[in-house]
């Protein structure tokens, strides 16, 4: 993949790391994000992607390699940094005492803007998250979806040029996760550099432009969604459910049907081009699984390629 121009490198890494202790978190990554990208970290949790992001927004320092952000060293200039960026946590530290309003009026001084500005933007952003109806009412109440949408909201208030989002719509029902993800492509249309983790493969095919794949703290892959199962992947997968607790034993029955055979719990995967006729030879040779299901490969198939193991263990 061509690099991007120097200019709009927004974030480098080299040999980043972070360690406690003994542990090894992020163990010497390499990154660039582009201005205007969506980037996403992608890996089950305890891949070091929250690590990342720490490191990135300025609140823990890195333990090796060198990081630049905005074309700054976050160890001496790290309050000039974070003035420029928006973090959307992984858990919401909203103030549940206060109305939906006051939560972005509060932030916003924080960043010390005339209380003018903040007011202005205040009522733009609460649009932006479609809250305005709910602009007086506490925070305490809403539903999930919608303090999800005033974090984001609160994250803006000071005009970043990069929004980190960790984990943005873990514990989100598919409604609320859409709702949001259509927030944040306005936001990329707009010129905002996203940056967010997620260990939800449909999330980052949906959102990222470029990914990174984490695994024990290092980054085992690289490239857009598309470049990543064309490269890992086949472009169909076979799923077969058999009446067994032990799927390996139909394993090498129909392993030569497929590029590859992963082995899961619950049911085989066979990775070819053409999952229909699979599935017409896996008849034909008198096998009769419980279930089958023909379906298009995902960023779950290409790390399971890579680690021997799915995004949710």
């Amino acid at each position: 993949m061509a690099a991007a121009p120097e200019d709009d490198v927004l974030i480098r890494a080299r040999g980043l790391s972070k360690r406690f202790g003994t542990l090894t978190a992020v163990d010497g990554v390499d990154f660039d994000v582009a201005l205007g990208e969506a980037f996403g970290f992608l890996g089950p949790n305890g891949a070091g992607k929250s690590s990342t992001m720490r490191m990135i927004g300025c609140v823990s320092p890195p333990s090796g390699g060198s990081l630049e952000i905005l074309g700054r060293d976050p160890h001496a200039d790290g309050p000039a940094i974070r003035a420029r960026l928006g973090v959307v946590p992984q858990h919401d530290t909203l103030d549940e005492e206060l109305t939906v309003r006051e939560n972005i009026l509060v932030y916003g001084r924080y960043f010390g803007l005339p209380r003018s500005v903040v007011r202005e933007r205040a009522t733009e952003l609460l649009e932006f998250a479609q809250l305005t109806d709910r602009a007086d009412s506490l925070v305490e109440p809403l539903s999930g979806g919608m303090k999800r949408r005033l974090t984001i909201a609160r994250a803006l208030v000071n005009e970043p040029e990069i929004l980190l989002l960790d984990e943005p719509t873990t514990g989100l029902d598919p409604q609320a996760r859409h709702a949001l993800w259509d927030r944040l492509f306005r936001l990329k249309r707009q010129g905002v550099t996203l940056v967010l983790t997620t260990h939800y493969m449909d999330e980052a095919e949906q959102l990222c432009d470029r990914l990174v794949v984490m695994d024990g703290g290092r980054i085992v892959a690289e490239g857009s969604p598309r470049e990543l199962i064309e490269e890992h992947s086949t472009r169909e997968v076979l799923e077969l459910r058999f009446p067994s607790d032990d799927h390996a034993l139909y394993a090498n029955k129909v392993a030569d049907l497929a590029a590859r055979v992963e082995v899961l719990p619950d049911r085989l995967l066979l990775y070819t081009d053409d999952g229909d006729a699979a599935a017409s030879a896996v008849h034909a040779r008198g096998l009769a699984p419980i279930s089958v299901l023909v379906r298009r490969s995902t960023l779950e198939d290409v790390f399971l390629h890579l680690t021997g193991r799915t995004l949710v263990d």
